[in-house]
This record gives C-alpha cells, structure tokens and sequence, in this order.
C-alpha cells in the first residue's frame, strides 16, 4: 500500500471512513537490545522498554506542551500507544486534557507516564505531600493507575537513593497506583544511570538525548550498563530546543534529530512534543524512514560547534555564579519561550524556581560564569526574568 501524508484535513476525513491504524510503514529490522522480533503498533517498528516487557513504538508523544485534544487524537488514531505527561504541566491542565481524551477508550489501548517532583533534602512531611501529589494526578487522569510514574527532573544523584524516597515509590506499585518506577533527568545522567542501577527499584528512566550532549560517550556507556541491569531507557529534547540558532528563528530538522536518537538501539522511543499537525506529520515522516543518513550525519555535525537555544544542563555555571542561581533551568526557561515559543512555559519554570530576591544585579554586570555552550548567561537571564510577571491571559 502506498503510504499516505496525513494533512489535517485528510487525517480527519481519512480516519472516519477506515481509520488512521490502517497506515503502513517500511519494516525496520529489530533493534539489538531487547527488541521485539518484528512486531509493529499500528505498523510502527517497535521497541521492548526493558524489564518492563511493555512494547512501545519507536516513536511516541510528549504531551507537555500540546493544549490540542485533536493532536493527541491524531497521535493516537495513527497508532501511537506511549503519551507521557506530568503533574505540573500547564498548571495540571495538561492530565486534566488526558483524561477527558483516554476516559473512553480501551486501557489496554494506550499507555500512561506522569512524573512528580519534590523538594530534596525531604520535608517532613514527604509521604503525605507526594501520595497526594499521586493522587491528584490520577484523579486528573481519570485513570486508577499509570503505567509509569517517574520522580520529575532529579538533579542531584543523592535522591536517587533515599530510603524514603523508595520506600514511598515502592509503596506506590503495591498500592497498584503505578505499574513501573522510573526518574526523569537532564544533568548528571551517567552517575544518575548507576546509581538508580544500584538503588534496584528503578525500571524506566527519561533522559534528556541528543546529538549536543557533550558527555554522549560516557552517557552512552552508562546507559549500556543500565539495559544490562533492566533498565528502559526514554528520550526526550531530542531536538535540542526545536531550532538550529541561538536567536530561535529558523527550526531544525526534526526527522534528523530523531533518527540521531534511535540510531541508539538501546533507546526504546522518543517523546518529541509536537503541538500541531505539521510538526506531527514531521514526525511521522521520520518515522517511516527512521535510519540515520549520511545527509542527517552531514547536517547534524554543521551544528554541533554552533551556539543553540540548548542548554546542556552540565551545572557548571551553577558552582560559578556568586548567587549559586539555578541557571540552568532558567536557561531551559529561555529555550522554551524563545525555541518553542512559548512564554507560559518558560513563566511556569521559572516560578517553580523560588528565585524571590536572587538575580544577576548584585554583580553589577561582572558576571563570573564562563558557559561551556557559550551562552551570553546575564543577557539570556535579563531577558527571561521579566517573564515571570506577565499576566497568564497574556502568554500562550
């Protein structure tokens, strides 16, 4: 069968009259770690996520930034199974958006990962604070478990291992509110791999991926060593922001992008967050060719030399700058107003941050950081800060 472009318009007409499952897509042979033997979702080349045994299409969603149920309808009705979101995304709007969608749907029909965070050294009041943070995030799903619940965005590797932490996630799955446990990360990732590999609990793990990371060698071992152990390893920021230059203008290649990371047999599926159609289709694209070409290898090393909107989360400007400013979340928060255009986002993280009272003023433009990306750091932080105080109705 002749493979068909799923525009808006034809998806909705087409899907109606046979359904979107019915598209077809050139076989890709099995990957080499714990790969299905050829099976397809929805004819999609598909990959087992470690000891989980679930199997997943290479390809999955991201749901942080879409707000579009028809997205995630379209997703879904052209065979994509894996939709991942999180408590705090869009204000728990986004779980809220989900549960409508799922509501009537088979549950074996897809499947679910939320994530949570938490403040670590713990409160004492952990074990209440995060069950009701579960809680709440089921009840949004209207869902009475998820497959996978991750801790949110860990960056340190103490947490990791905390007695209370695991007890409380262990408690989770032998309440049957979560089936797998896994932690979500974009620094640290290969001491964060092992020591989740030592703490033994640990079944999935999220990871920021792409062809920028500096450190992709000892990422890449580390996440060899962790398959060893069982663990499903999950990309996301595959598309290091979502354009090709540091003032955001010009959108990269997606396709290449994800090509790049499931080049990585022991990636399981990328979560890139299409908002719309296009982006979508673009995926798609990738999808029904998703080895990586000597155009894709060409055109990915131009860029790795060049400044992105990507930060690449190594914290060392952390331990430089005098005021000890989380600066790499607020440069995530730049790449999100200023790669993805939206400033909601950007606003979102940067509340979360509890930066009452911190800036770069107290330096007096004598900025002791020397960012490895090359990064102009006050600049992007004067520039992102004001966000924070914009009315929500304002921002998109």
């Amino acid at each position: 069968m002749e493979t068909k472009k799923v525009s808006r318009r034809n998806f909705f007409r087409w899907s109606a009259t046979a359904g979107a499952s019915a598209l077809l897509f050139p076989n890709v042979a099995a990957s080499a770690h714990g790969a299905s033997s050829g099976s397809r979702t929805g004819e999609y080349p598909t990959r087992i996520l470690g000891r989980t045994g679930l199997e997943v299409p290479i390809l999955s969603m991201g749901v942080m930034r879409a707000d579009n149920p028809n997205v995630v309808r379209a997703a879904y009705e052209a065979g994509l199974t894996f939709f991942d979101t999180a408590h705090g995304y869009q204000g728990g709007r986004n779980e809220e958006m989900l549960g409508k969608f799922f509501k009537d749907k088979p549950r074996d029909s897809f499947k679910i990962a939320t994530k949570g965070k938490f403040d670590y050294p713990l409160s004492e009041n952990f074990e209440k604070e995060y069950t009701a943070l579960l809680d709440k995030s089921l009840e949004r799903l209207q869902m009475d478990h998820v497959e996978i619940f991750y801790i949110h965005a860990i960056d340190d590797v103490e947490s990791i291992g905390n007695e209370r932490v695991i007890r409380l996630l262990q408690k989770f799955r032998a309440d049957g509110k979560i089936r797998h446990i896994g932690l979500s990360t974009h620094a640290h990732k290969p001491e964060q791999i092992d020591a989740a590999v030592s703490a033994g609990i640990y079944d999935v793990i999220l990871l920021s991926y792409n062809f920028k990371l500096p450190n992709i060698k000892e990422t890449d071992e580390a996440i060899e060593r962790g398959v060893g152990a069982g663990l499903g390893f999950v990309a996301m920021k595959t598309m290091t922001g979502g354009v090709e230059d540091a003032e955001g203008k010009k959108k990269i290649n997606a396709g290449a992008c994800l090509r790049w990371a499931w080049q990585n047999r022991n990636i399981t599926t990328a979560i890139p967050g299409f908002t719309n159609f296009t982006e979508f289709e673009e995926c798609l694209a990738a999808v029904r060719q998703p080895e990586l070409t000597a155009g894709d290898k060409e055109y990915l090393a131009a860029l790795c030399g060049r400044e992105l909107l990507y930060c690449l989360q190594c914290g060392k400007c952390r331990d430089a700058c005098v005021e000890h400013l989380p600066i790499p979340d607020m440069m995530r928060a730049y790449m999100y107003a200023c790669g993805y255009k939206n400033a909601g986002l950007a606003k979102e993280t940067l509340l979360e941050l509890n930066l009452a009272g911190r800036s770069c003023k107290k330096c007096g433009g004598k900025c002791s950081v020397k960012c490895t990306s090359g990064f102009d750091v006050p600049a992007k932080i004067a520039a992102i800060m004001p966000v924070m105080h914009v009315p929500d109705i304002f921002l998109t």
